[in-house]
This record gives C-alpha cells, sequence and structure tokens, in this order.
C-alpha cells in the first residue's frame, strides 16, 4: 500500500510529500456530481456503499495519497438528539441548543449503535481501498460542533455561542462535556473499525483571543486527544491524530500543546514560522490558499515550489490546502496540484 502519507504523518522520511485535499470528495467533481444527484446530501452520508464510492474518486481521479472519509461534522449531533436539515444554497440548519432544558435532553450516543452507517463505510472502504491508499476518518472538534448547536446554523459573528460562554458558563460547560464524550468515542469507533488516521476539524477555532481559545476550545480538543491516546495504548493502536483550526496564525503557541501528532495549518501565515511558532520540532499540513488553484499553471507551480521549500524546516510535511477545495474549482487544476507536489518534492 502506499503508506507515503502515513510515513509523513510519524515524521519519516519519504520519497516525495504527499498530498490529499480537504473537500477533495465534493462538488467540484462531475463523478462525485452524478452521485449527488440520485439522493439528498444526509441519505448519502448515510448510504455506506455511496459514501464509499465518493470517498475513493478523488483517490482514482486526482491520485492523492489518502482518502478522508466522506460524511460529515453534523452526523455526531444529529445523533446526539438534535434536528438536522442540509438547505441547498443555506447549508445545515439545526433545532438550537441554547436552554437548559434543551441540553438536558441531549444524549451521548453508542457511535456503533446511532451512527452504524458510518462505521459500516469505513469498513467498506478499507476493503475497497487495500494497496491504493490510507483512510482518514475524522471529526469536528468539540468546540466547532458546538457553534452548530449553538448558532442553529452557520455564524457570521457566532454571538449567540459568544454570549452563552460569557454569560452563562456553566450551561456552556455542560454542553461542551457531553459533546466532548461523544467526539471522543465516535473517534474510537471510527478507528475501531479501520480508520487509520484521525482529523479533528475546528473550523472557528480562531474567533477567539488566544486566552479565550485556551479556555472554550482547546482545553476540551486536549480532553478528546489524552483520551485517545490512553485508549489507543491500552488496544495497542498506532494511529496519527490530526488537529486542523482555521485561521491558525494568531494560536500556534496554544495549538501546539494540544497533543496532537500533525497540525493542520491555513493559508493566512508562511509555513516556516508556524513550524517556528510550534516550536521546530512539528509535522504540518497544508498550506496553500484554496483559491490559488485558480492560477496559471506556471504561477501555481511557484506557489507550490515556495510552500515545499518553507516546508524543509518541518520534521515532516502533508501538502494540502489551507482550507477546502471550492465547488467552482475546475479539476483538471487540483489533478495537476497533486502531479505538481509529487514531481517538484521527489527526493
Amino acid at each position: 500500500m502506499n503508506d507515503t502519507f502515513l510515513k509523513a504523518c510519524r515524521g519519516e522520511k519519504t520519497d516525495y510529500t504527499p498530498i490529499w485535499i480537504m473537500r477533495q470528495a465534493g462538488r467540484y467533481l462531475p463523478d462525485y456530481q452524478k452521485v449527488r444527484g440520485k439522493v439528498d446530501f444526509l441519505t448519502l452520508c448515510k448510504t455506506p456503499e455511496l459514501a464509499a464510492e465518493v470517498t475513493i474518486q478523488p483517490v482514482d481521479i486526482l491520485k492523492v495519497d489518502a482518502a478522508i472519509l466522506f460524511s460529515d461534522i453534523l452526523i455526531p449531533v444529529e445523533a446526539m438528539g438534535v434536528h438536522l436539515e442540509f438547505h441547498e444554497k443555506k447549508g445545515p440548519v439545526l433545532t438550537p441548543a441554547r436552554d437548559e432544558n434543551v441540553i438536558k435532553k441531549l444524549s451521548v450516543p453508542d457511535p456503533e449503535d446511532k451512527m452504524k452507517f458510518v462505521m459500516d463505510t469505513i469498513r467498506l472502504l478499507r476493503k475497497e481501498l487495500a494497496g491504493k491508499a490510507p483512510l482518514i476518518g475524522f471529526s469536528g472538534a468539540p468546540f466547532t460542533t458546538a457553534t452548530y448547536m449553538i448558532e442553529g446554523g452557520t455564524s457570521k459573528n457566532f454571538l449567540n455561542t459568544k454570549r452563552m460562554i460569557f454569560q452563562s458558563p456553566e450551561l456552556y460547560g455542560s454542553l461542551m462535556d457531553k459533546i466532548t464524550a461523544t467526539v471522543t468515542e465516535y473517534l474510537k469507533a471510527q478507528i475501531a473499525a479501520g480508520a487509520q488516521a484521525v482529523q479533528l476539524f475546528d473550523t472557528w477555532g480562531g474567533i477567539f483571543s488566544p486566552s479565550d481559545f485556551r479556555e472554550y476550545a482547546l482545553s476540551y480538543v486536549i480532553r478528546v486527544i489524552a483520551d485517545l491516546r490512553k485508549w489507543l495504548k491500552a488496544e495497542n493502536i498506532s494511529v496519527p491524530i490530526i488537529y486542523f483550526v482555521g485561521e491558525t496564525a494568531g494560536l500556534l503557541e496554544e495549538i501546539s500543546t494540544s497533543g496532537a501528532d500533525v497540525y493542520g495549518i491555513d493559508w493566512r501565515i508562511n509555513l516556516d514560522d508556524a513550524v517556528k511558532r510550534l516550536g521546530g520540532n512539528a509535522i504540518v499540513q497544508g498550506n496553500l490558499d484554496p483559491l490559488a488553484l485558480f492560477l496559471p499553471q506556471n504561477r501555481m507551480e511557484q506557489r507550490v515550489k515556495d510552500i515545499l521549500e518553507r516546508a524543509s524546516s518541518a520534521r515532516g510535511h502533508i501538502f494540502n490546502l489551507g482550507h477546502g477545495v471550492v465547488p467552482e474549482t475546475p479539476p483538471e487544476n487540483v489533478i495537476a496540484l497533486v502531479d505538481m507536489v509529487h514531481r517538484l518534492s521527489k527526493r
């Protein structure tokens, strides 16, 4: 099997820099559109054969070095007891969890019971990906998950979330305890089903000042990772843990204490600066601006070279975008990017 990605996650020497892309299975691919045309988004997430099919598409089409499970960070939220719908153009719509009675009723679900379709997708993928590429499982980090639950969807200023944090800290704490336990059990179940690496997405972690980030977001990630490590040790399993925070630049010193193996870096900071601030011995993932995929190829190649050079100061590097690929991106540009990374980083 192509284990270049897993080697890089462990900081081992690789023949070239591995690459996978956040949201690599998605709307920019005509093959995905074909499958998606038959079912709504949630049905796609909950049908193992279809979720597996779209997970594998980018491995075959783009030749990336890892597959990431096709799912959504809000799947566990629904399992906890929150009503969830996805609307075209509007994104996720949830029944907000803002008052004590609603939060009290939320459960910490058994993943093999309430989210069995996710584990079935992973089991199916491990068979179908054998010899092709390793499989990454994932979850939303506790804070990012909480924002959707409190806001009832996405938000521009996270007013309801911060108001709860600052005015009702005990209520926020009780919600976060449930989410943290849910995320931990969910990731354990994914690993038990066969995920070979896991990523925690803290997409909205960057809305905080460093001290608030530490207290209200990072402290829960530290709990998840510590609990996972203990369990992995007891099970004698080795699985890299990747931690991605959106708008990382102001928070790197804090992020470096999370206990993760690999740090996802967005494009708002040079990679060598990020490595320095993470402590100099970090393994990093990133960090091309997703919209740089619209550059002419010769200029995109300059960006790739620059990132590869800056990453040489890290203990290990996985090439990625600084966030997800956008739906308008031409697939041929993504194929060209993967080829560039492989070609330019050959040792």
